[in-house]
């Protein structure tokens, strides 16, 4: 009896014994039906593909065929496998994908960050208790508290800088590398000290403030919010000059999250000048005197303001001497310089019916300690490092 299977003439003559030997039970119960021959893997090219040059015999199916839209398909178990085989395919790419995007999403997101405030500046002059000395530059920050002050913007040094709760390192990092350009700018540029320039300070303000920034240079006043010696060191030029450009500076910077968004540094420093009148007698070597200025100030960053290298200056506490009580400051610092006495005249007075905007500094006033002043006399020996101005 014929096999299924089996030649529709017989077996050829000596092909008997090892096809019986092949075939077990185990192969017999095995139908290569339509169904299992559309889920193969491999399927050969049809005759008119053959045709073409190069072409090959047989192809690769991909999972993603199911054999639907050719001619003389069907469903089946080819076509669910390949189904199947889509949809796990595709949830795992969802989960993968889900899974990255988890990974990688900040769990919290920044509020965005609120409009700068304005500026509120404080300014007091310190008057002398005694005469101004006066002397060479040199002489006079060697024989003073500020002998051991660094010059100029290596004075202002970096705390050791560590990450918050919402802000990198590198972000602190940032803020305070702003804050020290505001203050180098701020105090120690030339043309800023002598007002010929502003520029240099506003590039770095938050764009909130520049309207209250230019309406300070513009009309200063001492109604707490538009003053200039606010915002950065001026003097008027029609009282002093700086005498000697290497400022001595001493102070300290630090850096505290206040908000999720929002890193604010605060700086205290004191800037010592050597300056001499500005008009008067003919200028000589030894007609210098020491102007201080100590600054404290609140500088706020939000993460734009990180991106864009810019500051919002909150506020400002400055204290500088020796000037009279009676001199308002806020176009700019007036020094007394070299022999001027003490003064015992105090703070301007003020009208509180005047119409208009009152100066909030009225009856601000300090004494400057006798300890800030040089004791030093034009054959006074410069400390050694220490070398006399030209």
């Amino acid at each position: 009896m014929a096999m299924p299977g089996d030649p529709p003439n017989g077996t050829p003559e000596g092909a008997g014994g090892a096809d019986d030997e092949f075939r077990s039970d185990e192969y017999r119960s095995v139908v290569f039906d339509e169904d299992f021959v559309r889920a193969a893997r491999l399927q050969e090219f049809s005759a008119q593909e053959r045709m073409g040059e190069h072409a090959r015999a047989v192809r690769s199916r991909s999972i993603w065929s199911s054999g639907a839209g050719h001619p003389g398909s069907r469903s089946g178990s080819g076509g669910r496998a390949a189904r199947q085989g889509r949809i796990i395919v595709l949830c795992i790419t969802l989960a993968l994908a889900g899974a990255v995007y988890m990974g990688l999403r900040n769990p919290y997101v920044p509020p965005a960050g609120n409009p700068a405030e304005a500026m509120s500046g404080t300014v007091v002059p310190l008057a002398p208790s005694e005469p101004v000395p006066g002397g060479r530059p040199a002489d006079l920050y060697a024989h003073s508290p500020a002998a051991q002050y660094r010059i100029g913007a290596a004075g202002i040094t970096f705390p050791g800088v560590r990450r918050t709760r919402h802000f990198s390192e590198e972000q602190v990092q940032t803020a305070l590398t702003i804050a020290k350009d505001y203050l180098v700018q701020s105090s120690l540029d030339p043309d800023v000290l002598s007002g010929e320039a502003s520029r240099p300070v506003r590039v770095l303000l938050d764009p909130d403030q520049l309207t209250q920034f230019d309406q300070s240079m513009l009309a200063p006043s001492g109604d707490g919010r538009h003053a200039v010696t606010g915002w950065l060191v001026r003097f008027d030029p029609a009282t002093a000059v700086v005498a000697d450009t290497r400022v001595r500076v001493s102070g300290v910077l630090a850096a505290a999250e206040t908000a999720p968004n929002a890193l604010e540094v605060t700086s205290d420093h004191t800037f010592v000048y050597a300056v001499r009148p500005a008009t008067g007698q003919p200028v000589v070597a030894d007609g210098a005197s020491l102007f201080t200025v100590r600054r404290e100030l609140r500088l706020r960053f939000d993460r734009d303001d990180l991106t864009a290298r810019r500051a919002e200056l909150v506020s400002a506490y400055v204290m500088a001497g020796p000037q009279a009580c009676s001199a308002d400051p806020a176009g700019g610092f007036r020094p007394l310089t070299a022999g001027a006495g003490p003064t015992t005249t105090g703070p301007a007075a003020t009208d509180p019916y005047a119409s208009g905007s009152p100066r909030r500094t009225s009856g601000l006033c300090g004494v400057l300690a006798p300890t800030a002043d040089p004791r030093a006399t034009p054959e006074s020996t410069p400390k050694e490092g220490v070398s006399p101005a030209p």
